[in-house]
């Protein structure tokens, strides 16, 4: 049989686990292609390509961001070719199967739950006696009736081959994220999240993992993901596995990993704040809501204040990137509490901060209790929310407004010293001014056309200017120094109007090698100083605000040096008094 596991990730940088398992497992009865695609790639070449390996069998692996676009494919291919046996698996149909099977006529099976064992047993059916009542975890038809097997016992995990030993994977695994699992399952019953479903935690073999880790990191691998829902619900295990990773990792590697913050001991940060080596790890920590009677409506155990100190502490150690979530939406968090949780969370300043929106999965305690908050939600996938009883559409588009803006001006970092005056100096909150920014931008029109960096200053600026902010100077002068120190190359032209015509800069530049005051930091020749520099002048003492948040006003100068022999900026600063003999 020539049998094709496909999907279609979100980007391409993206891959599979779950159809690699698949082939794994199936191996050596059976050998199994892998077919990956995104869900940007125009339906028809996903099907020119599929079709022209000659495939008697295609199972796809089925996601909330996949589901349209896989259906799509399904259908184009049995028009053309009926005699397609089309199985499909994964998380977003392995819900109300019976739905799914009516709806979808093209679908021949589904395979419900985990999927490695019973793939491989379904195979064996098609290709003998077709006793598709002997596989369990399956729904298929039978006499034009709809069937569905029991699932089976769940998989016994140290035995699952290795889904990394493919040879055709190797020259990709330098340039797209390696995602990789040491154990299945979710110890809480969090009832948006499908791992709620699963009770209990089941682990891989450890030393298994371990060897699957080194060969990957010896075939190229840069960026390793953790799927696991909770690496550290163990801290015994997470331990050792943070100790193998430091001591073994490759330069240049990066493992990412989904932590849940309030359970994780101050020891452990101080561990890895010690041990690790700045940039080896990356943190993702769901938050969701701090507001506890939400927490406790979504069976979500939750202690903020042992959370936030974590946060901070991983922070504090300089080592370890994280990224947080929020989900606007969850029961009784109206507008007002939701813009707490935000000024909560963004309070400790994480490095990113991702703002989604509640998703009503099949399957999740949330959607089966929809009517009990009146939710409203697309039919469609992702099932996002429209409306509930406390968050009517209006409001969830006002907080949509907050999200692209804070995508661009915070997740980014390309502003940081500016919009950290802003949220603390200028607006009562971080949420109000991403808020009033967001709507503003809104209103312009600017979410649905591009945007150089230059397009995001002068957005801004225009914003504030129109909001008739005093002391914009000030506002002007971070924005440049944002600006001019985050760009490696010296630009042709800022996003500002330059205020100086070449004479009095020239006038500038003098009084700065006149005055010798960076002569040690930089040494170059007046030609070359014109040459890799930029020089603007700053209506208040920049070195203080850097070094203190204090605004004082004593005009000075900021000096970008822009190295070409290492492709980096440098950023120096004094005050016009400092120029002047004395």
């Amino acid at each position: 049989m020539n049998i094709i596991c496909a999907t279609l990730n979100a980007k391409y940088i993206h891959t599979n686990i779950a159809i690699r398992y698949l082939k794994a497992y199936a191996s050596p009865e059976y050998n199994v292609q892998l077919a990956e695609y995104t869900i940007k790639d125009p339906i028809l070449n996903i099907v020119t390509d599929l079709l022209q390996k000659s495939p008697e069998i295609i199972g796809f692996s089925c996601y909330i961001w996949n589901i349209e676009e896989t259906i799509k494919v399904i259908r184009m291919i049995k028009k053309i070719n009926p005699s397609i046996t089309i199985i499909v698996g994964g998380p977003e149909v392995t819900y109300d199967v019976t739905d799914w099977m009516t709806e979808v006529k093209e679908f021949d099976f589904i395979v419900i739950g985990e999927g490695e064992q019973t793939f491989k047993q379904l195979l064996a059916e098609l290709e003998g006696s077709k006793s598709f009542e002997s596989v369990p975890g399956i729904a298929y038809r039978l006499d034009g009736k709809i069937k569905i097997n029991p699932q089976r016992n769940k998989l016994d995990l140290k035995e699952l081959p290795s889904p990394f030993r493919f040879a055709e994977d190797i020259p990709h695994l330098g340039k797209r994220v390696t995602y990789i699992e040491t154990s299945r399952g979710c110890p809480f019953s969090c009832q948006f999240c499908l791992s709620s479903i699963e009770v209990g935690v089941r682990y891989f073999d450890r030393e298994k993992v371990k060897e699957d880790i080194r060969y990957l990191m010896d075939n190229g691998a840069k960026t390793i993901k953790f799927v696991d829902r909770t690496f550290n619900i163990s801290r015994s295990y997470a331990m050792e596995m943070f100790r193998f990773l430091i001591d073994e990792h490759r330069p240049g590697t990066v493992f990412q990993f989904e932590i849940t913050a309030d359970i994780m001991r101050p020891e452990v940060i101080e561990f890895l704040n010690k041990e690790a080596p700045a940039g080896l790890f990356r943190f993702e920590i769901g938050v969701q809501s701090t507001n506890d009677f939400t927490n406790e409506l979504v069976m979500r155990k939750q202690n903020f204040e042992k959370l936030k100190r974590t946060v901070t502490m991983v922070k504090e150690g300089g080592k370890i990137d994280q990224h947080l979530d929020l989900i606007a939406g969850l029961p009784e968090e109206d507008y007002s509490s939701f813009k707490k949780t935000f000024n909560d969370v963004f309070a400790m300043r994480p490095e990113e901060l991702q703002l989604g929106f509640l998703k009503m999965l099949r399957g999740t305690g949330l959607r089966l209790r929809a009517k009990d908050q009146n939710y409203i939600y697309m039919d469609h996938s992702p099932y996002e929310i429209l409306g509930n009883n406390v968050l009517p559409f209006s409001d969830i588009i006002r907080i949509k407004q907050v999200e692209d803006v804070l995508e661009k001006y915070w997740n980014d970092h390309r502003m940081n010293q500016t919009v950290e005056y802003l949220v603390t100096k200028v607006f009562g909150t971080p949420f109000d001014f991403f808020q009033e920014f967001g709507a503003y931008w809104e209103k312009q029109g600017w979410s649905r056309i591009g945007h150089q960096l230059e397009d995001l200053f002068r957005r801004l600026h225009q914003f504030l200017s129109e909001r008739g902010m005093k002391d914009m100077s000030i506002i002007e002068g971070l924005m440049k120094y944002d600006y001019l120190a985050e760009k490696n190359q010296k630009p042709r032209k800022p996003w500002w109007e330059l205020d100086k015509d070449k004479h009095e800069r020239s006038a500038l530049y003098k009084e700065i090698m006149d005055s010798g005051i960076f002569s040690e930091q930089i040494s170059l020749n007046e030609k070359d100083l014109y040459k890799h520099t930029v020089i603007e002048e700053i209506s208040f003492d920049l070195n203080n605000y850097l070094l203190t948040g204090e605004i004082e006003k004593v005009p000075s100068v900021l000096l970008i040096h822009f190295d070409p022999s290492l492709n980096a900026s440098k950023a120096y600063s004094c005050t016009k008094k400092q120029l002047k003999p004395a």
